[in-house]
């Protein structure tokens, strides 16, 4: 990916990267470079919602409403982490 992800862009999992929730903390394996990445609680529930493509801002919105944070701090988190997912190969942008 060359330009960073906004509010705008649509995040989804890819199919090539296995997912295993482990007592709401979750593990990712993408298959194709045999790297594991770990996500918090917060990771696991993005991931859950990215089945399908899904506005970030959307994501945020679900996010804010499930925890206690604010929308710009949990925008700023989910920006970042989206750019780190993509760059391990676990999402692809829309």
């Amino acid at each position: 990916m060359t330009t960073p992800p906004t509010p705008a862009t649509r995040m989804h999992a890819l199919g090539d990267v296995l997912f295993q929730d482990l007592e709401g903390e979750a593990v990712l394996l993408n298959l194709k470079t045999g790297v594991y990445f770990g996500l918090d609680r917060v990771g696991t529930r993005v991931w859950q919602l990215i089945e399908t493509p899904t506005p970030i801002a959307q994501i945020v919105e679900s996010l804010t409403a499930e925890f206690d944070v604010t929308d710009e701090r949990c925008t700023a988190d989910v920006l970042a982490l989206a750019a780190s997912m993509a760059q391990h190969g676990l999402v692809s942008f829309e």
